[in-house]
């Protein structure tokens, strides 16, 4: 055991700085025997750490390692299972039992005992020894050294020993002093006790020396008693002295003192008048209005440039004195008080008479502006209020002076600009639009038939006319000049091109007219109330904002308190909002009456809008402007679909005449219209996609419905019927060069070609009836696996028969069955398509293709035979080229 210590110290334990106190060869009880080591171990360095190791053999080699340590701290019980008999078992109760069977029951013992020791040596700790009498505790060391090897006990007990006592350094006077004492003995090393024999003489003269000095010196000791004597008798007369100075100076102190006060208090008051007067400066350098100010706010002119500067100055110079910020204390003042009451009298005075002011230049803009109503009435103008602007923007710095001194004033002069300005704006826009609704119509006579009318030069319109014009019966009928026809039965080519080019201008105009008049006014709202874009509104109040309504007089503001507008940008919108409230319904009415005229007139309309919204949202996204065109241009958005679905609603309900001939279908040359009229329109047009997808609806309706007409039509046959008109959508498609419609282009030339080869074939039929069952009766043969030369051999394909059925056929019947012919093809064509000479071309060609496959039979089928037909391919030439310039 004693060499396995010394290998665990030396491998494992000194390397980590640890000194091995105690060991016990132990195993796991109740599995598997795999012995190992448990250790007790202490830290050489400070603080000391003491730890219960657990060392195992390796697997692999001879050497031991290192497992599992746990702290002695951490360990709660030590169970040795049973006080009075031996046993070698044990627990150990860390932050889970451990149970142990130790190889002795004395190593037991000896590793409870180090742990009991460690435990009250280092830790302090109460740790539960259970089933380990006292009497085993106290006595465990001697039976340790009584049961343990002489060698194995000195050191298990030197080791716990060197753990107690404390350990005591010599310091470099004691190392220095020790070392020349040694090399002036040279055998201090070898013997020992010699050494020590020789200090212990030398210790005991150094004793003697000392005590005859002590008796030497008895007689200097009475001479320095009486030299300490005289100089305390000195010290009590310098005592003495310093107590009369002391008191002397106590004198001056307080003399001192009081000079002292007496300055600290001349140089408070100094400093508090210091003080005072820049208090009292400053007040009356913040505080204090100019005369002159005071009179341009209680009597300055509000009419002049000069008066209006005047006032501005005035204003801000008063908003200066009543926002100065005062010190402590100030607002306790009397004089402050009555200058502060002083300010708001003057404030109060002069905002009631610039709120007065203002509101009498709005009511008079609205007279001076009704005035030029009369000039406007034959043109298609607005007003123009830039002067009034400009009038105007001279109080811009007042309002806002307004605003930020008393906001009840300024939200009533708000509210009174919206009311004053939103009735005048209303007449002028409903003027100028009952002067574009008759311009659209021509002249008032036929304006009637749209519910407008005129009296004494003041035009006046009619909503409800429009609304029932909106709901007209498809029974209406457009007369012979200008009278409308119902949106189910309206052809875009009943009207006229430059009636469509004049509703385009005139509806380009309206906007026109319409955007800079917005702008502006929007402009002037903004820098006349100082509502800036992008900045929050101080002091609004979290209440929901209440809806405009054009129709009501909703307030913008409730009980002098501005309601909750998340932006002055929003503000700025329903400013616009309720002074613009009847333009959008106008625009609607607008365009009503142009879808109305023509449906068309649609396309011109989303074209127009797109483009004016673009452009107001490049300047403003959130714009009443923007807003307003936008919700515009959805009803504009919704016509054009409800033209395209009219148009196809017409091409499902179409009806052909049983009678005559069918030809170019309406709804094919109307989509060739619209086609023509659209890419004119949408050239480099904003919202092409809109345009796009009508197309690909509107070709796809065209596509069914000609099949479906073509399925009906009893007169004409329905190949002629598809070959005709896809003949024509073709050539539309492409003349126009409509990219999206590129996959319907090949469809419709493919749907051509099938049908004009159908026709045909249908048409030509057999014209050679008995020789084409003749042959067919040949090729039966040579199907059934009769060789063609042997054919003739047959008797009923013999040459004679063969003879007989061509004399049949002469020249002059195969002519006259090609006119017959001719002219049932010419009866099946209509005219405008001209299609009769590519049809009869086809036929030519069939009819050489079948002449050539019967020549083929007779060479094969009866070679040498030297049998031919009684025409040449030279004579089907010379006859169809006859009968198509005799027709």
């Amino acid at each position: 055991m004693t060499a396995i210590k010394h290998a665990l110290q030396r491998d494992i334990f000194t390397p980590n700085d640890e000194r091995l106190l105690s060991i016990v060869n132990v195993c796991k009880a109740g599995k598997k025997k795999r012995n190992c080591f448990l250790c007790a171990t202490v830290t050489t360095e400070r603080p000391v750490q003491v730890n219960v190791v657990k060392v195992k053999k390796s697997d692999k080699g001879d050497f031991y390692k290192r497992q599992t340590a746990w702290a002695l701290r951490d360990l709660g019980v030590v169970d040795a299972k049973d006080a009075v008999k031996e046993n070698p078992e044990f627990d150990l109760h860390f932050d889970k039992v451990y149970k142990w069977v130790a190889s002795s029951t004395v190593e037991k013992n000896t590793f409870i005992s180090c742990i009991w020791k460690l435990n009250q040596r280092y830790l302090r700790k109460k740790i539960d020894f259970i089933n380990v009498s006292s009497q085993l505790l106290e006595e465990l060391p001697k039976v340790a050294e009584e049961s343990v090897p002489s060698g194995e006990n000195q050191s298990v007990a030197g080791g716990d020993e060197e753990a107690v006592d404390e350990y005591q350094e010599l310091n470099a006077r004691e190392e220095q002093d020790i070392e020349i004492m040694m090399e002036g003995c040279e055998y201090a090393i070898s013997n020992a006790e010699a050494f020590a024999e020789k200090l212990s003489r030398e210790l005991q003269v150094l004793d003697g020396a000392n005590i005859q000095s002590i008796m030497a010196s008895e007689k200097q000791v009475n001479i320095l008693m009486k030299l300490l004597d005289e100089a305390l008798k000195e010290v009590d007369q310098i005592e003495l002295k310093l107590s009369s100075y002391e008191e002397m100076l106590q004198s001056v102190k307080e003399q001192m003192d009081q000079i002292s006060e007496s300055n600290h208090l001349i140089h408070l008051s100094n400093t508090n008048n210091v003080k005072l007067l820049s208090e009292i400066e400053f007040l009356v350098n913040h505080m204090d209005l100019a005369k002159g100010h005071i009179k341009a706010l209680q009597e300055g002119d509000l009419t002049s440039s000069r008066g209006i500067e005047a006032c501005t100055n005035a204003a801000d110079a008063l908003l200066q004195c009543m926002n100065v910020a005062l010190h402590p204390g100030h607002d306790m003042l009397h004089a402050v008080k009555q200058q502060q009451q002083r300010f708001s009298d003057l404030r109060e005075q002069f905002a009631r008479r610039l709120a007065s002011h203002l509101n009498s230049v709005f009511v008079q803009q609205g007279h001076d502006q009704s005035s030029t109503l009369a000039q406007h009435s034959v043109e298609l103008t607005l007003p123009n209020h830039h002067p009034f602007h400009r009038d105007l923007l001279r109080y811009a710095k007042l309002m806002e002076w307004l605003k930020n001194t008393d906001y009840g004033k300024y939200e009533g002069l708000t509210k009174n600009y919206m009311d004053y300005l939103s009735r005048l704006y209303e007449r002028e826009i409903k003027d100028f639009f009952e002067v574009a609704k008759i311009k659209m119509t021509g002249t008032t006579r036929e304006g009637k038939k749209f519910g407008l009318h005129g009296s004494s030069g003041k035009l006046t319109g009619s909503t409800s006319s429009l609304n029932k014009l909106s709901v007209q019966s498809s029974g209406n009928r457009r007369s012979q000049s200008s009278s409308l026809l119902d949106m189910g039965n309206m052809s875009a080519s009943d009207l006229d091109v430059a009636d469509r080019t004049k509703f385009d201008k005139i509806f380009e105009q309206v906007l026109s007219e319409l955007e800079p008049l917005c702008l502006a006014e929007q402009d002037f709202i903004s820098k006349f109330f100082k509502l800036q874009q992008h900045q929050s509104i101080s002091g609004t109040t979290t209440n929901e904002a209440e809806e405009m309504d054009g129709g009501t007089s909703s307030r913008l503001y409730s009980s002098g308190v501005p309601q909750t507008i998340s932006s002055e940008k929003d503000m700025i919108r329903q400013m616009m909002t309720k002074i613009f409230r009847c333009t959008e319904p106008e625009l609607n009415n607008l365009i009503a009456l142009g879808d109305k005229i023509d449906s068309f007139n649609s396309l011109y309309m989303l074209v127009k809008m797109s483009h004016h919204v673009w452009t107001a949202q490049n300047v403003d996204p959130a714009s009443f402007l923007s807003t307003t065109l936008g919700n515009v241009l959805v009803t504009v958005k919704r016509n054009f679909d409800k033209c395209i679905s009219n148009q196809m609603k017409q091409m499902d309900e179409v009806k052909i005449s049983k009678k005559s001939k069918v030809g170019i279908l309406p709804f094919v040359a109307e989509f060739e219209e619209f086609a023509a009229l659209a890419e004119s329109i949408f050239k480099n047009a904003e919202r092409r996609g809109d345009l796009d997808k009508a197309y690909i609806k509107l070709i796809r309706a065209v596509f069914v419905s000609v099949e479906k007409v073509a399925n009906e039509s009893q007169k004409t046959p329905r190949d002629v019927v598809m070959m005709e008109n896809f003949h024509h959508i073709f050539a539309t498609l492409s003349r126009l060069k409509i990219s999206c419609l590129e996959a319907e282009k090949k469809e419709a030339k493919q749907k051509y070609t099938e049908h004009l080869q159908s026709y045909v074939i249908y048409s030509l039929g057999q014209p050679l009836e008995k020789l084409n069952h003749f042959f067919e009766g040949v090729e039966a043969r040579v199907a059934q696996g009769i060789r063609e030369e042997e054919v003739s051999y047959q008797l009923a394909f013999n040459k004679q028969e063969l003879r007989k059925v061509i004399k049949e056929y002469p020249g002059k019947e195969v002519k006259k069955g090609l006119d017959n012919l001719y002219k049932k093809v010419d009866k099946h064509l209509c005219e405008e398509e001209n299609l009769l000479q590519v049809v009869w071309h086809s036929m030519q060609d069939e009819f050489i293709r079948q002449y050539k496959h019967f020549e083929g039979l007779i060479a094969r089928c009866y070679p040498g035979s030297g049998i031919t037909m009684e025409f040449t391919i030279q004579d089907i030439l010379d006859y169809c080229s006859s009968i198509a310039q005799s027709h």
